[in-house]
């Protein structure tokens, strides 16, 4: 279904206490939408959800905010379903909630990919497959996050890019399955946002990472989070949000080995230094 209209909707936001899923919520909220987020910490969930209230356009917007690890099945059944008898099924729903730990491969412990793949693959899947049922009786929009580094392996993001890459082929795949229910269902790639994710990252990136995405822009929540509103009133599959994110994937796609060689020359050159 495409949103262009979102008074009266209700949304529902993993990873919503910071970053892109905040930056919806707020969007959302100051489009007239009812908005739930869902995070780990409950203490930032306070702060987010009283930032939300701040964007609402109408005395009758509902908000909330539910503490919820999505990797974990059974906490994911059981807090969504309460969710949904409380507060009413999702028009909405935008998985948000990822984590990533840009290490060089045989420096990812087994445990750090595992936590990775469970949360940025698995809680997407379990979102969408609780939700769904809901979804279905009056159709709605889905977007899943994924990044650039999702249809671009990048140096030092092997657990990352493996779990961004299967959430584009698993929205791709979902996409066609909910055509006929009127649901439509987006995947954003976002280039480097300035989130408390990137920070943390650049903490323990190799220099070789560094230097890949040392030229590149780092956008600003609020502007991703316009490109999803966009991407919802046109309904589009792709969202790619920034110039520069839509040259990089047009180039990857037409030019493949063009690209291979200018992040190879950039490791190379990092690796001397």
């Amino acid at each position: 279904m495409k949103f262009k209209e979102f008074s009266g909707k209700i949304a529902y936001i993993t990873g919503g206490s910071s970053g892109i899923g905040l930056a919806c919520a707020e969007l959302l909220a100051a489009r007239g939408a009812d908005v739930v987020i869902f995070a780990r910490g409950q203490q930032q969930l306070d702060s987010a959800l009283r930032e939300i209230e701040l964007s609402r356009v109408s005395p009758k917007q509902r908000f909330t905010a539910v503490s919820l690890d999505v990797s974990l099945r059974e906490q994911a059944e059981n807090l969504l379903s309460k969710t949904v008898a409380d507060f009413g099924g999702p028009d909405i729903l935008i998985n948000s909630a990822g984590v990533s730990h840009p290490r060089k491969f045989e420096d990812i412990p087994y445990a750090r990919f595992d936590e990775i793949m469970r949360i940025n693959l698995n809680g997407t899947w379990n979102t969408v497959s609780i939700l769904l049922p809901h979804m279905k009786e009056r159709g709605g929009s889905i977007i899943n996050v994924s990044s650039v580094a999702g249809y671009i392996g990048v140096f030092g993001m092997t657990a990352y890019s493996a779990s961004k890459f299967a959430v584009i082929g698993f929205s791709e795949a979902l996409r066609s399955e909910l055509k006929r229910f009127n649901i439509n269902v987006s995947v954003l790639c976002p280039p480097d946002v300035d989130t408390p994710m990137l920070e943390r990252a650049g903490k323990i990136k190799p220099m070789e990472t560094r230097a890949i995405s040392s030229t590149a822009s780092v956008m600003k929540p609020p502007d991703v989070a316009g490109a999803v509103i966009n991407g919802m009133g046109s309904g589009q599959f792709l969202i790619l949000p920034g110039a520069g994110t839509k040259y990089t994937y047009f180039m990857k796609r037409l030019f493949p080995g063009l690209v291979e060689s200018i992040i190879d020359g950039k490791v190379r050159k990092a690796a001397q230094q």
